[in-house]
């Protein structure tokens, strides 16, 4: 990849929908749950359809500047979203232990704006290429073009399934 790509963050309020669309694609978690899974309860989520996801998300981004997140743009294409927007506006996060417990902040404190969804979009080739788009929706670049208090990271750590034999 050459060493003068130009890489840049948007809040999702400025950007064309489409490019959203793009980022969020067809298949895998981000088609299937556009990061609304801290913001519906369980059962609401579970029964919710991709389309039903899509479209919240696009109302949440229309309905308040400067949206729910960002988009990464790597060469003017977009690449990456980061979920990012005070912590009120994720009910899960209210009852969480994980985040309330031994916090000094409230659980309803606007000014602290939790990270909640991170994605490099679908196809986007070469490992350069996903650092670089990766390296820019971090949180240190995502709270320049924010305004919370505290920009807070939800780290989740998964492990794989061992492969079966046959």
């Amino acid at each position: 990849m050459p060493a003068d790509s130009e890489t840049k963050v948007e809040a999702a309020a400025s950007v064309l929908r489409e490019d959203v669309s793009q980022v969020f694609a067809t298949r895998g978690d981000p088609a299937r749950c556009w990061c609304q899974y801290f913001k519906l309860p369980n059962r609401e989520f579970q029964n919710a359809t991709a389309q039903a996801c899509a479209g919240m998300l696009r109302e949440q981004v229309q309905a308040s500047a400067p949206g729910p997140g960002v988009i990464a743009f790597l060469d003017g294409e977009p690449v990456g979203w980061c979920a990012v927007e005070p912590k009120p506006a994720y009910s899960r996060l209210q009852r969480a232990k994980v985040v309330t417990v031994g916090r000094r902040q409230k659980p309803d404190d606007a000014s602290v704006w939790p990270v909640t969804c991170f994605v490099v979009r679908v196809g986007i080739g070469g490992a350069e290429l996903r650092r670089r788009g990766c390296e820019r929706l971090s949180p240190r670049p995502v709270a320049r073009v924010r305004k919370g208090r505290v920009v807070m990271e939800l780290v989740v750590q998964t492990t794989e399934k061992a492969p079966t034999g046959r």
